[in-house]
């Protein structure tokens, strides 16, 4: 499969990232091949900017998805766009974390909270809600009930958690705005990716490429697939279609 590849889109945890959670050097001399040949190496995350921005730095790269598409950052620190969960939203959440009795993450614009929840929740601008359970019948019953909301979207970002976002936030649109700044179109990108969190980046993108240590929907609905994270696997995506 060849295509005139002009964007390479990589998700982090489980893909870019290895076991120790750095990027591997075999990794980090793929990405500055391509970036020589002229292909835009993006990072799209379901991390926050303050959790993923000096990877990206580290790497050269000039835009950054994070919250799974809630942000679109520059390296420079432009904020392209933002889209934020109602506050409202977060409060049933949360009730529904309360019932479930189960651990959970949030992430607003300017701060994360783990396993805590802050009291003035109607005070914040909110990104995301993530819950962790090891139950898979509580998980279960906790998607069924947001299957039912049509103000956000679900995911997930490991095979125990569920990532809530905004209705319309998804990887694939934040990748499309920046295909739009760039003059490029979504069938000149590789997106590279593991977790449910990737599905929409991986189907709409030119190339989609699967992980080896990927959830079996990833793999269900990739092009392609690699090896897995602690095998270097992004840099032999790269190697094999881009270089």
């Amino acid at each position: 499969m060849t295509k005139d590849i002009k964007l390479i889109a990589l998700d982090m945890d489980g893909t870019l990232l290895g076991a120790d959670h750095q990027v591997s050097e075999r990794n980090q001399h793929a990405i500055k091949q391509a970036q020589k040949k002229g292909v835009e190496v993006i990072i799209s995350t379901g991390r926050h900017y303050q959790t993923s921005s000096k990877v990206a730095e580290a790497l050269g790269i000039d835009y950054l998805i994070t919250v799974n598409g809630s942000e679109i950052w520059t390296l420079s620190g432009e904020l392209i766009s933002r889209q934020t969960i109602q506050p409202n939203t977060i409060k049933k959440l949360v009730d529904i974390k309360d019932e479930h009795n189960v651990w959970a993450w949030l992430a607003s614009v300017t701060d994360l909270w783990r396993g805590e929840v802050p009291t003035d929740l109607l005070a914040h601008q909110w990104l995301k809600f993530g819950f962790d359970t090891n139950d898979p019948t509580t998980k279960e019953l906790i998607v069924k009930t947001l299957a039912e909301w049509d103000d956000v979207e679900v995911s997930n970002s490991s095979p125990t958690n569920i990532e809530v976002n905004a209705i319309g936030v998804n990887k694939a649109a934040a990748i499309e705005t920046i295909c739009e700044r760039l003059g490029i179109t979504m069938n000149q990108v590789m997106a590279v990716g593991d977790s449910l969190n990737d599905i929409k980046m991986i189907e709409e993108a030119g190339l989609g490429i699967a992980m080896g240590n990927a959830q079996e929907p990833v793999k269900k609905v990739a092009n392609q697939q690699t090896a897995a994270n602690t095998q270097d696997g992004v840099a032999q995506a790269i190697e094999r279609w881009v270089l």
